[in-house]
């Protein structure tokens, strides 16, 4: 499956820019990096598993947040979003 990861990690600490690091390593050990924060990766769903576990034990869920785009063949996109939440759902309406 297609998996687009994208994090965002508060790099205000020396802890926060270590953090950034090591999420960077692990994504790139898994799939290939299209902008700074965003990771394209062909995953099954054991390596999806596995990923997802490693970057939430890194993160600190408080200030920094991973989103996970599940893309392939399915009728609806699916988007997890663990840590700080600052996006939009997209099965959502937009109001404003």
């Amino acid at each position: 499956m297609l998996v687009l990861i994208t994090y965002d990690v508060n790099t205000e600490t020396a802890a926060g820019k270590a953090r950034l690091r090591k999420v960077a390593k692990q994504c790139v050990n898994y799939g290939t990096r299209v902008q700074n924060s965003v990771f394209e990766c062909i995953l099954d769903p054991a390596q999806c598993l596995t990923l997802k576990a490693m970057l939430t034990d890194i993160i600190d869920e408080k200030v920094d947040s991973l989103r996970f785009y599940y893309l392939g063949n399915q009728k609806k996109a699916k988007v997890e979003q663990i840590g700080v939440s600052k996006g939009i759902h997209v099965d959502q309406p937009l109001i404003f």
